[in-house]
């Protein structure tokens, strides 16, 4: 088996480039390279303290939904760390999320698991870079994978590209209260150890100021996670989640929904963090 490749150095290695990267005109520019793993296996202390952080079930038959992505990050990391990658890794900020699951994954089962950047593409923030993460088991791994996410990053940078017109979005009324969460100041460091995503914005009030937060902020991907941990999402399913706005620590946010919709906001309902979906997949609905 292929182990993936250990975060820290590929975060330190993205630094050191990062200021030597001009993010301006270079859509179209993404790296050719895909990055893979053959015959990786999931390890169960590191499954039990990823449903542990997230709320997660622990001892189940199945996967998390969102678990494929925290095996895939590092090879993200890899792509988005070397110098073929034209956006600076400092700074980048997650977007949006797609997650197809085509079946329950099992914790036991080999998977071959790939991650390639196919896309740079133009946001009237900056360029967003398309980041696909695929899983396929090992002993059939066909053409279609049994769990796909698609992910944006966005760089910001200076753009002609116009931004939307804000009268033209239809505002859906809030969805109804379901939860609050109080989440402590320790949770991205918490998160960090058992993802491996240790980015300096999650770990410490003083290195978060460094890059314009007045405190730490949760990971996007935890409160992804989290969400769809209360939503019970699991099987042949389809998620779409579009992070808003950060979640400073420490906190307190309302995970509300209603049918196949959820949010997180802030608790006093001023500021909405994160919306999303969850469609279960009919044997239709499947490629």
């Amino acid at each position: 088996m292929t182990s993936p490749p250990a975060l820290l150095p590929l975060m330190l290695r993205g630094a050191v480039l990062s200021p030597f990267k001009r993010p301006g005109a270079v859509v179209g520019r993404a790296p050719q390279e895909t990055a893979r793993i053959a015959g990786l296996r999931v390890r169960p202390a590191h499954l039990t303290a990823y449903e542990r952080v997230c709320a997660y079930p622990t001892g189940r038959a199945e996967l998390p939904v969102t678990y494929p992505h925290v095996l895939g990050f590092p090879l993200a990391m890899g792509l988005m760390s070397t110098r073929a990658f034209p956006l600076p890794l400092l700074g980048l900020v997650h977007t949006s999320i797609e997650i197809t699951q085509q079946r329950d994954l099992s914790p036991a089962a080999d998977y071959e698991l790939t991650v390639a950047i196919p896309e740079l593409r133009p946001h009237h923030r900056g360029t967003e870079a398309v980041v696909v993460t695929a899983l396929r088991p090992t002993d059939d791994p066909g053409e279609t994978p049994v769990w796909e996410s698609t992910s944006t990053y966005l760089a910001r940078h200076t753009t002609r590209t116009p931004a939307p017109d804000p009268a033209r979005e239809q505002l859906a009324p809030p969805l109804p209260d379901v939860a609050e969460w109080r989440l402590g100041a320790d949770l991205g460091r918490r998160y960090g150890a058992a993802s491996g995503d240790r980015n300096p914005i999650h770990l410490h009030p003083l290195t978060a100021r460094a890059f314009g937060f007045p405190r730490a902020i949760a990971h996007g991907m935890w409160t992804v996670a989290r969400c769809l941990a209360e939503f019970g999402a699991s099987g042949p399913v389809h998620v779409a989640a579009r992070f808003r706005a950060p979640v400073l620590l420490p906190g307190t946010v309302t995970y509300a929904a209603l049918g196949p919709s959820f949010a997180l906001r802030s608790a006093r309902g001023e500021r909405l963090h994160l919306t999303g979906e969850v469609t279960a997949l009919s044997s239709a609905a499947r490629p």
